[in-house]
């Protein structure tokens, strides 16, 4: 793992809810003896109230965890990244994503100007890895893990996220980025299938690589 901290001193995992980004993040992260960099989303009072009113508490919600990230971010700089080897579960250039997503017009102008005044330089990560998933693989993990505030999440907002996150990541072109098909990829509890990966990783060579596993 010596040669995976040396090539990529900040790795991040993205993907919608149900893809996994947090759980490779902290296996990535432990496996490689980097420090994790992960969004706290239990911290958010108003996640809950969100998904079961998102009309109502979709700008708090969404206001929190700007600042959240926004926190986060300015703690990461480049001087960190020389001392230490970070993975992290976000980025926040996906922040305005979700914006875009449940906030109405007005709500949204509001969101853009705080995000524009108060983002942060934040340091280019070495290498994003994008877990995609089919739609019924994300609802069903989503039931599965069984999140108290994650109950309500409607099966049409997670097909709305994952179409956000594809447009997203089909345009981006700010780090070297491997996009990852998981639905068939179990890194949790299959050893073999988390080394795969590892090895894909290192393997990279190009600005933008696929992996698509098990089909």
């Amino acid at each position: 793992m010596t040669a995976l901290i040396e090539k990529y001193r900040y790795i991040v995992v993205e993907g919608p809810i149900g893809a996994g980004k947090t759980t490779l993040a902290h296996k990535l992260a432990e496996a490689s003896g980097s420090t994790p960099l992960l969004e706290d989303p239990a911290a958010n009072p108003f996640l809950a109230r969100f998904y079961q009113d998102s009309a109502r508490y979709a700008l708090p919600t969404q206001l929190f965890f700007l600042f959240q990230r926004m926190n986060q971010v300015r703690e990461l700089n480049q001087a960190d990244l020389f001392r230490r080897a970070t993975v992290a579960d976000f980025i926040l250039d996906k922040d305005p994503l979700f914006a875009r997503l449940t906030l109405n017009s007005d709500e949204l102008n509001l969101y853009e100007q705080i995000y524009q005044q108060l983002k942060p330089e934040a340091a280019t990560p070495d290498l994003v890895i994008y877990l995609q998933a089919s739609t019924e693989t994300l609802i069903d993990r989503v039931r599965r893990r069984a999140i108290n505030y994650e109950r309500t999440i409607s099966e049409e907002y997670l097909v709305r996220l994952a179409e956000s996150y594809a447009r997203f990541f089909y345009e981006y072109a700010a780090a070297p980025l491997l996009i990852v098909n998981s639905d068939h990829l179990n890194f949790v509890d299959a050893p073999a299938d988390f080394q795969l990966l590892l090895e894909r990783i290192s393997d990279m060579r190009s600005a933008r690589e696929f992996f698509s596993f098990g089909e």
